[in-house]
């Protein structure tokens, strides 16, 4: 910085000196440790429904969005612009070559149009969503409806490797890119932000995928954007076989960072992860009584150092006494004659402590919760284990079965047949994550000759979610880079397992593959295009997918054929599961202010009061004055005068869980909100607009 400073100094106009030195403080204030990299804007977004008018931001349909231009007048077909950089260069664009873009961090007014739906649960009112959006923008739409609110968020990012068989997945920039690892993080680093919005600060999870292309950058952004969380990086082995690399070694593996938020915590399972089965004929585990290490000291707990006597001659159990006094020497303690004392004393001859106190170890004695080791002989001393808590949970529980005692009355027992669970370590090395027989070979049977390169194993995303959500059955997941479906899929097979009822969230692009592309210009179709949309991710890979899976049968119709791996469940019986599929769209904010966009925006409203039930519709052109939807737990009053027929009508409506109320003044809607105290009350519009006036940049 000194020279900085020096060459600063040189500059001979002041108020130019001043400008630059005020950038440099600036510039130093921003970051001086961690992760630094450049926030390359702007990202955007096109905007097929929204017709381009003067003042408009477009971009050509055939590009990446990264050129962008200012509409200035309009005549016929042509769109006269002056393109939106330093050049201000003036061109000429036909009005079907573009199409109107919003800059990320712009405010935006989402709206979510349904596309499609699949119902095999009619009698369950759990309905999984796919929207087909940049994640960006139903983020911030997220955000809105979810905040604060998500259980566990599991991401497969792009791994920036500069694959092109979907942009999308790979290519977020080309690999040539001097900062194309600068530009990945600044993506990355947008959309984190807002999935931090979404998780519930008290209990949560955010789980993200990755490979050696990113993995320490990511890890660096993870640490500087949660720092409250507890975060570990897991080993995963998905490709056995491996990957080669010339000159270097083959590849069989990536990462998962789990980022633990809250309370939240990892569940044991029936293996550890290291391998397939559990181990057979495991030993239900003892705890010695004696405590060591650390903070075990008798000084610190006196009342846990006492003797236990043993028969000098036959070693047996004769008595536990009570705590001597803390003042009071071993040396000093009277054995009755005959007797052996044992005490919580180490080799070294430090005074320790047991790990129970005399009145619950002597109930454990009686329960055979407790018992005696091999007598040494020199001493007399027998070492004394006992069940922790857990293990006798187990027993209760039918995990851990009795078989008997031994002769001094000592529980005898043993696992019954997936009884055992460990703590999963952090390498995971099992045949059913390998993504080639169970990514792509499952997304094969279902979509037979579509493509779709390196889908996630179905049976690694579902151990993924069970170790954070397996004591959540309700719990509500996201997945914001969704690709081909297989989180979607993955829920559905823990609820199918465990007798869950969590729901998903999922959120892709409808980007084609970069050979359909060409094909497709070729052919004179442009993004838009209905004839281009339908090859597009959400439509031709992850909707047919959540579809197929549900009902059960592959995109001709027939039957899937097999189980899922390690459960008694047929493919063919799908799931008894629903789901909507949504494509996000923009509204305009005076029309919304103006109460002229109810119908478009009944679908967020149902999903922010919670997608519970099927989604409703309206039927004719008249808006009711009301509307109570029992299906949904929910209600809206769509006029304010009709407030007292409404009131009637609500009277002792418990069932209702969300009130959405149409009125102008924010103290007219607390006092109609007020009597209203069993349910979530929101005002409409006030309460979209100003949330997504919002600038989302933060």
């Amino acid at each position: 910085m000194a020279v900085i400073n020096d060459l600063i100094d040189r500059i001979s106009d002041p108020e130019l000196r001043r400008r630059i030195n005020d950038e440099v403080v600036r510039l130093q204030q921003q970051k001086k440790f961690g992760l630094v990299f450049e926030e390359h804007l702007p990202e955007a977004t096109p905007l097929y429904d929204v017709p381009i008018n003067v003042k408009s931001l477009v971009a050509r349909k055939d590009g990446y969005f990264k050129e962008f231009f200012r509409v200035k007048r309009i005549e016929g077909n042509v769109l006269f612009c002056e393109r939106e950089d330093d050049s201000h260069e003036q061109v000429e664009l036909q009005k079907n070559e573009a199409v109107a873009v919003a800059l990320f961090g712009e405010p935006i007014y989402p709206y979510l149009k349904p596309m499609d739906a699949v119902k095999n649960a009619p009698d369950s009112d759990l309905w999984h969503t796919l929207i087909e959006a940049d994640n960006y923008h139903a983020l911030q739409l997220l955000v809105y409806l979810y905040g604060g609110m998500v259980d566990c968020i599991y991401i497969d990012p792009p791994y920036n490797t500069g694959a092109k068989d979907w942009k999308y997945n790979n290519d977020y920039v080309e690999s040539t890119d001097s900062y194309r690892h600068s530009k990945w993080l600044s993506m990355i680093k947008k959309r984190l932000l807002l999935a931090k919005q979404l998780l519930n600060p008290n209990d949560s999870v955010l789980i993200v995928t990755i490979d050696e292309k990113e993995y320490l950058r990511l890890g660096c952004l993870l640490e500087e954007l949660f720092p409250e969380a507890d975060i570990q990086m897991i080993t995963s082995v998905i490709m056995p076989s491996g990957s080669s690399r010339t000159g270097r070694f083959g590849r069989a593996d990536e990462y998962i960072f789990f980022c633990f938020i809250g309370e939240s915590k990892v569940t044991p399972w029936k293996t550890d992860m290291l391998r397939d089965a559990p181990e057979s004929n495991v030993p239900v585990r003892w705890n010695g009584l004696i405590r060591n290490g650390e903070g075990s000291r008798r000084s610190r707990i006196p009342s846990l150092f006492y003797p236990i006597l043993l028969d000098k001659n036959t070693g047996k159990l004769v008595s536990i006494e009570d705590p001597i006094p803390p003042t009071m020497m071993v040396e000093e303690y009277l054995v009755p004659e005959g007797l052996v004392a044992m005490w919580p004393i180490d080799k070294a001859g430090n005074e320790l402590m047991w790990r129970l106190y005399p009145p619950t170890l002597r109930e454990y004695f009686r329960l055979g919760y407790a018992k005696l080791g091999k007598r040494d002989k020199k001493s007399g001393y027998r070492p004394i284990s006992y069940l922790q808590s857990g293990m006798i949970d187990k027993i209760k529980a039918g995990q851990i079965r009795i078989i008997g005692k031994d002769k001094e009355g000592a529980l005898e027992l043993e696992y019954v047949e997936g009884g055992k669970s460990y703590a999963p370590l952090t390498v995971w090395n099992r045949v059913s994550h390998s993504a080639a027989e169970h990514g792509s070979g499952i997304l094969k049977k279902i979509l037979l000759k579509r493509h779709f390169p390196f889908p996630k194993s179905v049976y690694a995303v579902e151990d993924s979610l069970r170790f954070v959500v397996a004591n959540k059955p309700n719990a509500l997941i996201v997945d914001f880079f969704a690709g081909s479906g297989t989180t979607l899929q993955a829920v559905n097979l823990l609820n199918a397992e465990d007798g869950g009822h969590r729901r998903c969230i999922m959120v892709t692009n409808n980007e084609v593959s970069e050979a359909e592309a060409k094909s497709l210009r070729k052919q004179g179709y442009q993004p838009g295009d209905e004839e281009w949309e339908k090859y597009g991710i959400a439509r031709y890979v992850n909707w047919p997918r959540t579809v197929c899976s549900i009902e059960g049968h592959d995109i001709n119709g027939h039957l899937l054929k097999g189980n899922y791996l390690g459960i008694d469940i047929p493919m063919q019986d799908g799931f008894k599961a629903n789901a909507k599929f949504f494509k996000l769209g923009f509204l305009d904010k005076n029309s919304v202010a103006a109460y002229r966009q109810f119908r478009e925006l009944l679908s967020l409203l149902w999903m922010k009061a919670g997608a519970i039930g099927e989604c409703p519709t309206l039927k004719g052109k008249e808006i009711p004055e009301y509307l109570i939807l029992t299906e949904n737990k929910m209600a809206i009053l769509t006029e304010e005068w009709a407030y007292a027929k409404f009131m009637d009508e609500m009277k002792d409506r418990q069932d209702i869980k969300t009130v959405f109320l149409v009125v102008d003044s924010e103290i007219g809607f607390r006092e109609m909100a007020a009597p209203l105290k069993w349910a979530k009350t929101y005002q409409l519009y006030k309460d979209y607009l100003e949330n997504f006036t919002i600038n989302y940049e933060k």
